[in-house]
């Protein structure tokens, strides 16, 4: 029994160390050393299977087995289910010693030595087996001795344990660490723990020396410590103290949501409280219900537009809005549903405009001409200072259409030909609609719905429509003015640069005569805006358009120089002395002042104050020499009119002044 406790007291004093054998004869030893500091570990010879001398024991054989190789356990090497191998010294084909009884030893050459006494020979004689390295006596080691039951129970633990461990065998430069690799690993923090040392203190000696068979090279990935991520860090600024933010970081850091930034851009408007919209809706449904059958006829429809809280002349497109009865009145829960739909989508004035303007289409966020018609019918027919003009019905649709153009020429600056909210909002045009309600002389409202603006622009397009076809060509448009415009001019306006088409939202596109193309109504109310109010921005748009030829955004020398040959030649005609085009050039670039030179671009027109002499200079020979017989100090009446309001004034004076004069005359005649 003392040789199995030396035995044994051995084995544990190799699990200590942390060695494993390899068992192989042709190839050195492979040692795993412990990472414990200030250890000396041996590198050990081969390993000895001692299921053999188990088996030996167990059956009285004298038989002798090589060991497994590397130390893994082979279920068909023997009858027995399982057992451990023990490390003995060995140096490079050294010594190998087997500490057993009954079972033959193999010698340093691979052959067999003694004969089952019970002792094993080093070589052949009869002194103790003593193993040996270097020279220095070593401790036999001391197996246990396992029955058959607790070596299956064994086996069938240590396998299921050892199934999650890594097998792979170690580089036979493990444990060797170059000058290099030395530095690395003192650089790094030692927080990861020994692959071998937390084992050696759990489980039976069987499990743990089959532990150190298996040579897991780290610990299960449950007791995996991942190793610190390294970032690089930027340089600190000394010159600003690093905690100057700290409360700031501390409160950012501490909560576990996104800071909350209340919405601060609306597009269709700043929504009102719940309440205002709910107060609105109770008012409608006490205003249904006193009418007979939910249903609002158009005279009273009024009161509905009163609750609503909208301007008087919004009420004939508001009352069509929703799909009128039988009877042609607005159902009460169909114009409730469409109010509510329209106060929960849209929350100002214009967003409001544009979606009763198109009936709720929220697809068509824009406004049509077509769609005013209603609007301003409802104002030729209710207004108090059109009360003359209702008799005259065939009137009533030049003057829709007049006051739709003017519209869309003020309003529209996309010259898409579908006014938007944003273009809405940039205009006075809602403003203009509720002075309507306010204002009983029409007259007054010179923007967009005055009468005597109409009849001027009606009576001098009547004048050049020879046929009264509503229709001019381009020797009708000569005589505008007594011809003061140049026919390369003329020639541009018809060639369709600035003149509305179909795709734009026109319903009266240019139509093609016998004497070439033709312009719409519709079309001279832009023409005739822009030429007697050069200072509009539409209209410095119309003309640079129609200047620009080659269509590239800039009005090169040679287009002012096509222009102002036609110019040259007709003041030559008429006798007057006329200035060279370099001279001229020289002028209008000292009064454009343009930002690139050698062009003129719209940008540079617009910033100019004087952009109607500009104008004028090079297509409109009567207003030229207005310009040049100007008192340059004389000052103008009116100032706070617009060009066109001036021209209105004037012309409308001298129509009522000449059909006076017809009139005196026919009555004289008679």
């Amino acid at each position: 029994m003392d040789e199995v406790s030396r035995e044994e007291e051995r084995l544990i004093n190799a699990l200590k160390t942390g060695t494993v054998l390899n068992s192989s004869d042709s190839i050195l030893p492979e040692v795993i050393t412990s990472t414990l500091p200030d250890r000396d570990v041996p590198d050990y010879g081969s390993v000895v299977d001692h299921r053999a001398q188990l088996a030996g024991l167990s059956s009285g054989a004298g038989s002798s087995h090589s060991a497994s190789g590397g130390g893994i356990y082979n279920p068909q090497s023997g009858p027995v289910g399982a057992m451990v191998t023990a490390a003995s010294a060995g140096n490079g084909g050294g010594p190998i010693v087997a500490a057993t009884n009954g079972t033959p030893t193999l010698n340093g050459n691979g052959t067999t030595n003694g004969t089952g006494n019970g002792t094993t020979n080093h070589g052949s004689g009869d002194t103790p087996s003593v193993k040996h390295w270097n020279g220095v006596p070593m401790k036999p080691n001391h197996i246990p001795i396992l029955n058959i039951h607790q070596i299956r129970e064994q086996e069938k633990l240590s396998m299921n344990f050892t199934r999650n461990v890594a097998t792979t065998r170690l580089p036979k430069d493990f444990g060797r660490t170059s000058v290099d690799d030395e530095k690395k690993l003192n650089m790094q923090p030692k927080t990861i723990p020994s692959p071998i040392r937390p084992f050696l203190s759990r489980g039976s000696v069987a499990e743990r020396v089959l532990i150190f068979e298996k040579c897991p090279e780290k610990a299960p990935p449950r007791e995996r410590v991942k190793e610190p991520v390294k970032l690089q860090s930027k340089p600190v600024n000394r010159l600003i103290p690093p905690n100057i933010h700290a409360t700031l970081q501390r409160h950012l850091k501490n909560s576990t949501k996104a800071p909350y930034i209340p919405q601060f851009h609306f597009p269709n408007g700043k929504p009102p409280p719940t309440i205002t919209t709910e107060t609105t809706m109770q008012r409608l449904e006490q205003v249904f219900d006193k009418m007979p059958n939910y249903e609002c006829t158009r005279d009273s429809f009024q009161v509905i537009v009163q609750m609503c809280q909208v301007p008087q002349y919004w009420r004939l497109p508001l009352f069509m809005c929703t799909q009128l009865t039988p009877n042609g009145a607005v159902d009460g829960d169909k114009f409730l549903h469409f109010w509510r739909q329209m106060t929960s989508f849209c929350h100002d004035a214009a967003s409001r405009f544009v979606y009763i303007m198109s009936r709720g289409d929220r697809t068509r966020p824009y406004i049509l001409p077509e769609d005013f018609a209603p609007l301003i019918q409802d104002v030729v027919d209710t207004h108090p200072g059109l009360a003359f003009l209702k008799e005259a019905a065939e009137f009533h649709s030049r003057y829709v259409h007049t006051v739709i153009a003017r519209i869309f020429y003020n309003v529209n600056r996309s010259w898409t030909g579908k006014i938007t909210t944003a273009e809405l909002r940039k205009s006075n045009l809602l403003d203009v609609i509720q002075l309507l309600e306010e204002e009983e002389d029409i007259n007054q409202i010179m923007a967009y719905f005055s009468y005597e603006h109409f009849y001027v622009i009606y009576c001098k397009f009547w004048e050049l429509d020879r046929d009264h076809d509503l229709y001019i060509d381009q020797q009708d448009l000569a005589r505008h003015n007594d011809h003061a415009l140049s026919s390369r001019m003329i020639e541009r306006i018809f060639s369709g640069c600035v003149t509305r088409s179909p795709r734009r939202g026109n319903n009266n596109p240019m139509i093609q005569g016998p004497n070439g193309p033709k312009m719409s109504y519709t079309d001279f109310v832009w023409f005739l805006l822009a030429e007697e109010d050069k200072s509009h921005p539409t209209a410095i748009e119309y003309w640079f358009r129609c200047m620009d030829v080659d269509g590239d955004g800039v009005l090169s020398m040679y287009e002012l120089e096509y222009f102002y040959e036609e110019q040259q030649h007709r003041m030559e005609s008429l006798g007057i002395e006329t200035l060279p085009f370099e001279d001229c050039l020289c002028q209008m670039l000292d009064m454009i002042k343009p930002a690139t030179p050698g062009c003129v671009t719209l940008a540079d027109l617009k910033r100019c104050k004087m952009t109607p002499i500009f104008y004028d200079t090079f297509f409109n020979l009567e207003k030229y020499m207005e310009h040049e017989q100007r008192d340059p100090f004389a000052q103008r009446e009116n100032d706070d009119l617009s060009d066109w309001d001036r021209y209105a004034a004037q012309e409308y004076e001298l129509l009522v002044a000449e059909e006076g004069g017809d009139t005196q005359g026919e009555e004289e005649t008679r």
